[in-house]
């Protein structure tokens, strides 16, 4: 079976002989806001890099990794379905992308590539400069069991967090537990109720008539919500909790600070955040 080709999605300026290249790849990629928010980055630092989106068919996430070898690519990012094929042909995984088995960022050391996994320090980022408030000792709950909440569950833990995991599935939950370990526990939906901060890491509310992820009448006052969906910006979840006079944030902040972080890992730069913020229409 032939190799499908790559679909580019070129920046207007065309990279010239010494530009170093980033690119983003998934399946689908042409909705991808990294282009903006890394190009914009690129920008404000007057650095000679260029970021691309590379529509990378399911399936073809190992050889993607080849080609940035070939093509001397200096940084990857990676989204759906990708995640876990690159982590198999990568170099070496930092830590975290080890226990997760996923990878959203390669970088480059040595002619080597490292795979990373940016997803959880680019939320805790976000809620630590959005809603300002630090998550040692935060009684947490995270809602859904797939790739984005054990990456989120593992961060929150490893700053401090006590983090019940709450899914309609229960084997599903038991699996994040036994990949995060420490200060975890899969937890039933009444947790929600003691909770200081619930996360929505389920697609539950992309679409208009999807349920609630969880039974909101069991909001209280004084919690935090936050929902990683960040189209829409306010799901129905979001606004029910801003209704009842709670402090929410979408994930938008959260694919903001995790590019930050995958920017600082390629560059060794501390990434301008308001110059990406406002690239993606965030005012900080």
């Amino acid at each position: 079976m032939s190799r499908a080709r790559p679909v580019l999605v070129l920046p207007e300026n065309l990279p010239g002989p010494d530009t170093r290249i980033a690119a983003v790849i998934g399946d689908p990629v042409s909705h991808s806001l990294s282009p903006r928010l890394h190009n914009a980055a690129f920008a404000a630092l007057e650095l000679d890099w260029m970021y691309v989106a590379c529509h990378v068919p399911e399936g073809q996430g190992a050889n993607a990794v080849e080609d940035m070898r070939t093509l001397g690519f200096k940084g990857l990012s990676v989204t759906m379905p990708h995640k876990a094929a690159v982590a198999s042909a990568v170099d070496s995984l930092s830590a975290t992308a080890a226990k997760l088995g996923v990878v959203n960022c390669v970088r480059v050391e040595d002619d080597r590539l490292i795979g990373e996994n940016t997803d959880g320090i680019g939320l805790l980022n976000s809620i630590r400069a959005q809603m300002e408030v630090e998550v040692e000792d935060l009684r947490v709950v995270i809602v859904g069991a797939g790739g984005a909440a054990r990456s989120v569950a593992l961060t929150m833990v490893e700053s401090g967090s006590t983090v019940g995991i709450y899914n309609r599935t229960n084997s599903s939950a038991v699996q994040v537990v036994e990949i995060v370990g420490g200060t975890s526990s899969v937890v039933q939906q009444n947790a929600i109720r003691d909770a200081e901060l619930i996360i929505n890491a389920t697609p539950l509310g992309m679409a208009a008539n999807d349920p609630m992820p969880f039974d909101v009448d069991l909001l209280r006052d004084g919690q935090r919500v936050v929902d990683l969906i960040y189209k829409p910006a306010k799901t129905t979840l979001l606004k029910e909790a801003e209704a009842r006079g709670l402090q929410t944030l979408n994930g938008l902040g959260m694919l903001l600070y995790q590019a930050g972080e995958q920017f600082r890992l390629w560059t060794g730069q501390q990434p301008p955040i308001k110059a990406m913020a406002e690239s993606v229409g965030m005012t900080l």
